[in-house]
């Protein structure tokens, strides 16, 4: 049982990161469990169960790491201008 729910859990992970294009923590957050937990699925234990959709997701991954900069920038730009009012 506990091996075959991972599983399904690391599918189930990489079709929500490619459909949504969300983060490793926002589909953390989405499924209540760890980043480091959503981070080994989708990195590790996918290669193992399904090879082609690893390399989908890792895609995704990589795109959101290139990007994460220009998103907490302007994060820390709402949080300056919130705190000014």
């Amino acid at each position: 049982m506990g091996k075959i729910y991972i599983e399904e859990r690391a599918v189930n992970l990489a079709h929500y990161i490619i459909d949504s294009g969300d983060t490793v923590r926002g589909a953390a957050k989405k499924f209540g469990i760890s980043k480091s937990t959503v981070h080994k699925d989708v990195s590790e234990r996918l290669k193992k169960i399904n090879p082609v959709l690893a390399l989908e997701v890792r895609k995704i991954l990589d795109e959101n790491k290139a990007e994460r900069h220009i998103r907490g920038r302007n994060g820390n730009k709402i949080k300056v201008q919130s705190s000014k009012k």
